[in-house]
């Protein structure tokens, strides 16, 4: 298990995945961010079954950035829920997750 994880976020196809890309990390809360093609979503939202365009936003930052990260996406993220799942990096080149760890100190 290493110290880096990937947090997950989707953004309005229409809304501003690059500026928030960009934002996150300039404030050194993210390593690499990789902003996906637009798709569609179907949800359930306030009793309704949604569909949306959005593009899947990826975040590559380390455990001990996830509270500050949070915070910061929940105040520029458009969305009144926006999607935040962290999924754990098990493995992966040392050399790499050594990059993502200075990028964010």
């Amino acid at each position: 298990m290493t110290d880096c994880v990937l947090v997950w976020t989707t953004i309005s196809a229409d809304g501003d995945p690059d500026g928030l890309a960009e934002t996150l990390v300039a404030e050194r809360l993210a390593a690499c961010i990789v902003v996906q093609a637009p798709m569609e979503s179907f949800y359930n939202w306030k009793g309704r079954v949604e569909r949306d365009r959005e593009r899947q936003i990826l975040i590559k930052t380390t455990a001990e950035r996830l509270p500050a990260l949070q915070a910061r996406l929940h105040e520029l993220h458009p969305y009144e829920l926006p999607e935040y799942l962290v999924t754990p990096i098990i493995d992966g080149s040392a050399e790499y997750l050594e990059w993502v760890r200075q990028s964010v100190a």
